[in-house]
């Protein structure tokens, strides 16, 4: 699945335009650069419109604000949901002042985002109208812990619900959700947070996802969070004596473009939510008694499953896949937020790429 994902954004090449922090402009670019998609950047009012035409999503950051980007901000946006193009919201330093907060909020209640991605602290901010930063970094009261990450999970589901985005927290441990489902990550190292602009970096790489994956936008935001925190980590392991946060920064990003699907898909250290998977159902075509395992599996989700796997050890290849797709319909009608696997023998690894 979320190797996928990768493999996605370097067979499109999407086309990404930010409005981005001035500080970690250049690595933002060259980060998309390094996933296999293209960026562009523009801020000026009376182009954005233009750009976000020619483009598959919008990247919004809002790290160096000015009376001038704000209005290319909302121009953009307005034009980008006027094409159903992403969009993505980093409120960098929401709570820091009163300017990057107010702008924040007004930008969610005038554009529809696909995503908003922020640090844990940015995103209480944004939650309650108001609240407080360690200038542009999360406030340690307010980290994501072992001790309250079942807190946090109810939290970014509420808060993607409410706000009708999906929203990623990042942090020592990150929360991916999209109000039903929340994928809690745990890959990165503590040194990335010596580097300027790891959280700008990943805005940009998570839109080229988005785009590159329209139908799986949950994954693709999750993957995009993986991708960044593996990459630290490879980073680091090449480290040298002398070598620094500058070196590092380097190291992430080569690591980004050397990333291949299967190492995405064995290093991402990602796992859903323990309450979406309080009921575990398992097919067997022996009980069906009659009925269609559609049926079935329609009375399991509407019983109150959260996860189901499909269990075929005598279909052939094609005809397992096919009934996947049958039962795939009923799981997005009745409960999206499921997560949903398929074994079968050898191709286990393709079906769950494709499906999940």
């Amino acid at each position: 699945m979320l190797g996928t994902c990768l493999q996605n954004v370097r067979e499109k090449g999407p086309l990404v335009h930010n409005i981005t922090n001035y500080v970690t402009v250049n690595d933002v670019a060259n980060v998309i650069l390094a996933c296999g998609a293209s960026p562009i950047m523009s801020d000026e009012p009376q182009d954005v419109q233009d750009i976000t035409a020619i483009c598959g999503g919008l990247n919004i950051n809002i790290g160096t604000l000015n009376v001038r980007t704000i209005e290319g901000m909302l121009a953009a946006g307005h034009k980008a949901n006027e094409l159903s193009h992403m969009v993505l919201l980093d409120p960098v330093g929401a709570g820091a002042s009163s300017l990057r907060t107010n702008t924040a909020v007004n930008l969610m209640q005038e554009i529809k985002f696909d995503v908003i991605r922020g640090n844990i602290s940015e995103i209480k901010t944004l939650a309650a109208g108001s609240g407080t930063t360690k200038g542009v970094d999360a406030d340690v009261a307010d980290a994501v812990t072992e001790e309250n990450l079942d807190e946090a999970v109810v939290f970014a589901k509420a808060f993607s619900e409410k706000s009708g985005s999906i929203v990623a927290i990042t942090g020592a441990i990150d929360l991916v959700s999209d109000g039903r489902k929340c994928y809690v990550i745990r890959n990165g190292r503590p040194e990335m947070g010596r580097i300027t602009g790891t959280g700008c970096q990943l805005s940009g790489l998570m839109t080229a996802y988005l785009v590159a994956n329209p139908e799986q936008k949950l994954e693709a935001a999750a993957a995009a969070v993986c991708t960044m925190g593996l990459a630290g980590e490879i980073g680091w392991s090449y480290m040298q004596k002398g070598d620094g946060n500058s070196t590092y920064r380097n190291r992430i990003i080569d690591a980004i473009y050397n990333m291949t699907g299967e190492q995405l898909d064995e290093g991402a250290n990602m796992k859903c939510d323990k309450n979406d998977l309080l009921l575990y159902a398992v097919t067997d075509r022996s009980w069906l008694n009659a009925e269609t395992l559609y049926s079935q599996v329609e009375k399991a989700l509407e019983g109150g499953a959260t996860f189901v796997q499909l269990r075929e050890k005598h279909l052939d290849y094609d005809a397992f896949l096919q009934e996947a797709r049958n039962q795939g319909i009923v799981c997005k009608i009745i409960r999206y937020r499921l997560c949903w696997t398929m074994m079968w023998s050898l191709h286990w690894k393709l079906a769950r790429t494709e499906f999940m």
